[in-house]
């Protein structure tokens, strides 16, 4: 049997940050199960295969159902908690070093208007540099 690609003491960290499943007041059939979801995500995104080809094999349910946990997660702010909770963990575990970490605008945001370079000074007040330049008895002779 192959190695599952969501290890349990893994799968326990994300579970924990999961959304509950919505009330279905209709019923309907049963929703994937949040891990089986976990798992064609992972597939998918590691693979490079189309959401639309996941094989049935895996019992991940349909490629566009793991689309949509994908994305309905995404909303709900899970990857980014995850994230946090990974680098806690490997902090913890001293497995991280940041003498190599680098930040970027993806990860943290520029804050506005903040070492904003002044305005480039006018040349003469109400005048543009031709201006100046006609002004001068050398550029009056060229005119000529």
């Amino acid at each position: 049997m192959a190695r599952p690609l969501v290890p349990d003491d893994l799968w326990a960290a994300i579970a924990s940050l999961l959304p509950p499943e919505a009330p279905k007041p209709k019923g309907g059939r049963p929703r994937l199960s949040d891990r089986a979801a976990l798992t064609g995500i992972l597939f998918v995104l590691k693979s490079g295969l189309p959401w639309e080809m996941l094989p049935a094999e895996m019992r991940c349910g349909s490629g566009m159902s793991c689309w949509r946990r994908l994305r309905d997660w995404h909303e709900a702010g899970v990857w980014a908690a995850l994230h946090q909770v990974l680098l806690e963990r490997l902090h913890a575990a001293g497995q991280l070093d940041w003498r190599r970490a680098a930040l970027d605008s993806a990860s943290v945001h520029a804050k506005r208007g903040v070492g904003l370079p002044d305005q480039t000074q006018r040349i003469a007040a109400g005048q543009e540099a031709s201006a100046v330049l006609r002004s001068t008895p050398e550029a009056r002779h060229l005119a000529c």
